[in-house]
């Protein structure tokens, strides 16, 4: 039987001085409330309390053990108050993991500003190292950590944050040996810089989109960074997320291919672990990144 039970069964008959008195405070009934004690008895190997038809007192051992319980569960109390508390404030370690091309767009500008924002809450913030099963960050220590596919995992929550707009895009030197890109199925004449993780290209919106299995792949990179300055080079076409493009698309150095057609953006997915009430300070992150990507749009490229 629990041990803290039969402390508290306990701790209470020796307060209220037998085991009725106890039990109307309980809400219990004096036999259970009797066998309770008998139970912490049998477990600590000596009598704590000398029974008489009407009342109860301790025994030497038993005053000396009913001030140890009242203290093991005042400090308890204690603990979970403050344990509540703690939950209910915006303060305390917070760790976030990201695939790292997230990682290096907006999300670091986003979680830096929060981090200014929010002095009490420590940041831990890592990039790369994610495995595919979308509850392992738990296992991992971490707090929260961000996606951009759809998940249906009972395991836990999501909040989209925000969106992140992609573009296809080369440089003019290469439009210029191979010619402007007429339709979507020219890709497969067409170098491509592709992603590891994205080698299957959409492109259109709604019923008019259509994929890609890019096969003619000439430059792979598990960096879109890496891609961009590839695709910056004349290396060929690349699908890019469009904020860390943006200079090179208003400059000239990359242009956009079929600017008819769009390419989806991708959702921003923040995950955390599953729980009746989620931390404050999750909360409060969630909230302020949702908000900092709304105030601070993708400026549109021009074509």
């Amino acid at each position: 039987m629990d041990r803290l039970l039969l402390m508290h069964s306990f701790v209470t008959v020796a307060q209220a001085g037998s085991f009725n008195g106890a039990a109307k405070k309980l809400g219990s009934s004096g036999s259970l409330v009797s066998r309770h004690v008998a139970e912490l008895e049998r477990q600590v190997g000596v009598r704590l309390v000398h029974r008489t038809a009407r009342s109860v007192s301790l025994t030497e051992p038993g005053q000396r053990y009913a001030e140890f319980a009242a203290r093991i569960l005042d400090e308890i109390e204690a603990e979970d108050a403050g344990i509540a508390q703690l939950h209910d404030r915006a303060e305390g370690a917070l760790s976030i993991i990201c695939p790292k091309w997230i990682g290096s767009l907006d999300l670091g500008d986003a979680i830096a500003a929060f981090s200014a924002a929010h002095p009490k809450i420590q940041v831990r913030f890592e990039l790369g190292g994610m495995s595919d099963r979308t509850y392992d960050f738990l296992d991992g220590g971490f707090d929260i950590a961000f996606h951009t596919r759809d998940l249906r995992d009972s395991s836990v929550r999501l909040k989209k944050v925000s969106s992140l707009p992609f573009v296809l895009c080369a440089s003019k030197a290469y439009v210029d040996r191979h010619g402007p890109l007429a339709h979507p199925n020219d890709l497969a004449d067409r170098d491509c810089l592709v992603h590891v993780n994205d080698p299957v290209w959409r492109i259109g919106s709604g019923h008019a989109s259509t994929l890609h299995k890019i096969r003619n792949i000439a430059f792979s990179s598990n960096s879109y960074i890496a891609l961009q300055k590839a695709a910056v080079h004349g290396r060929g076409l690349a699908l890019l997320p469009q904020r860390p493009a943006y200079d090179d698309l208003v400059s000239g150095a990359l242009q956009v291919l079929l600017p008819d057609l769009t390419v989806p953006d991708r959702p921003l997915y923040a995950i955390y672990g599953p729980g009746q009430k989620t931390p404050r300070k999750i909360s409060v992150f969630l909230d302020f990144l949702t908000e900092w990507f709304s105030r601070n749009p993708i400026p549109a490229i021009g074509h």
